[in-house]
């Protein structure tokens, strides 16, 4: 069994079709739609930083002691059992940028006009963590002093899905239509390829799950390197 650490319905369903045991763990999400960029980062980094960041976040919601854990990260406030997290992050890229979750309806528009007509990439970064054997102990009564582990003794395994995926040109009705639906809200390059916007799609070259979200292939790949049974 294995905890997803993502508040994503799609990331889940894609779980249950590759009929993978797991737990959806509901880790508070920092602020904002996204991660800032790093400057010089490579949009690939980025998604693989982003992914990494995830799974830190839910090693620490755990009790586990994590490298770089920062202050403001929360804990569950109760007992909660260790188990392997799978962690995922998913961004569209156009050229050097990368497309975020839409702010608004506007901002999505804008996306969207961007995408019109053109090739452009998704990457999902999918990270499989394998927590030590230490936890923060928590005794019944109330807190205890953690028995903290070294950062080491955590693992950590990533592997990268990239899809190339080409939109046929889009006139402003269809895109004032769709982001009226308030699909593309939530969702990196304002759109989602398994709603509305699959009439959108002209061409894909690579993992459809991917871009949906979790790439299914190179998940069940990465947990069975992990030594995760399935």
């Amino acid at each position: 069994m294995i905890y997803l650490a993502s508040a994503s319905p799609r990331r889940h369903e894609l779980l249950c079709q590759a009929a993978i045991a797991h737990t959806v763990l509901h880790v508070p999400s920092p602020p904002g739609e996204d991660e800032p960029r790093l400057r010089g980062e490579s949009p690939d980094a980025y998604v693989q930083r982003t992914a990494h960041e995830k799974a830190l976040r839910a090693l620490h919601w755990l009790g586990m002691n994590v490298d770089g854990a920062q202050p403001e990260w929360p804990r569950s406030a109760q007992p909660v059992p260790v188990h392997p997290v799978l962690a995922a992050d998913t961004t569209v890229i156009l050229g050097d940028d990368v497309l975020g979750k839409p702010s608004d309806a506007e901002e999505a528009a804008g996306m969207l006009r961007r995408l019109s007509g053109t090739l452009h990439e998704v990457h999902t970064a999918i990270v499989l963590a394998l927590p030590g054997s230490d936890v923060h102990a928590r005794a019944a009564a109330g807190p205890a002093k953690p028995a903290w582990r070294q950062p080491q003794s955590n693992q950590f395994m990533c592997d990268v899905s990239r899809t190339q995926v080409r939109f046929k040109m889009l006139d402003e009705e269809e895109i004032a239509a769709y982001c009226a639906s308030c699909e593309p809200m939530g969702k990196a390059g304002a759109y989602g390829i398994q709603g509305r916007a699959a009439r959108f799609v002209e061409h894909i070259s690579g993992s459809y799950t991917g871009v949906v979200g979790l790439p299914l292939y190179e998940t069940a790949r990465l947990l069975k390197q992990g030594g995760v049974a399935i």
